[in-house]
């Protein structure tokens, strides 16, 4: 039997997935009735779905660890974007979309992993975060590029330069007893 702890949340739960079952029926419903086709329901029920499994699926879990949920979050993304690619009949999502996303998704699971299982190091993981979002700053731009036929503008040295300078500069306090000292007496931390 379950204690009222876990009964409570369980309600909690089911009337979430009663919300979204109502939520992603109603569209398709209306859609369906109104032209005897679908066609802008799918992206309310993606976006729904969407919705459901970065906020609603990790709770139905009582160990919620980095390593399984963050790539979830960042396939399902990858999925909500291939459906609108495809549902508009656009070309972007391999030479775009695709490469972000994988980009993104391997950064952040790295440094949420790295920070949620490690005890000492945070800045170092913090530094090469940053280090290695200004270089997303790049990739964006070659994204761009290859995706759009454009030229190379250098607008994404604006932002890789100060967020890897960040990093560094974060990797160089992790590194100096002294002025890790030292902050810590100026910020009080």
């Amino acid at each position: 039997m379950l204690n009222k702890k876990h009964q409570h949340i369980f309600a909690l739960l089911l009337h979430f997935l009663t919300l979204f079952l109502i939520s992603t029926l109603l569209p398709l419903y209306c859609d369906f009735y109104l032209d005897r086709t679908l066609t802008w329901s799918g992206y309310v029920v993606f976006s729904i779905l969407l919705v459901y499994i970065i906020v609603i699926l990790p709770l139905w879990f009582k160990k919620r660890t980095p390593a399984v949920f963050v790539p979830i979050d960042f396939l399902a993304i990858a999925l909500f974007l291939h459906y609108i690619n495809y549902a508009t009949g656009a070309d972007w999502f391999l030479s775009l979309a695709f490469p972000l996303i994988t980009y993104l998704g391997i950064i952040v699971t790295t440094a949420s992993v790295l920070l949620y299982y490690l005890k000492k190091g945070h800045l170092y993981v913090i530094g090469a975060f940053f280090i290695a979002l200004g270089l997303f700053m790049d990739v964006i731009e070659i994204c761009l590029m290859i995706t759009f036929k454009l030229n190379f503008e250098g607008w994404s040295l604006y932002p890789t330069i100060p967020l890897v300078l960040i990093g560094v500069g974060l990797i160089a306090i992790s590194i100096s007893r002294n002025i890790r000292a030292i902050l810590s007496r100026k910020l009080h931390f």
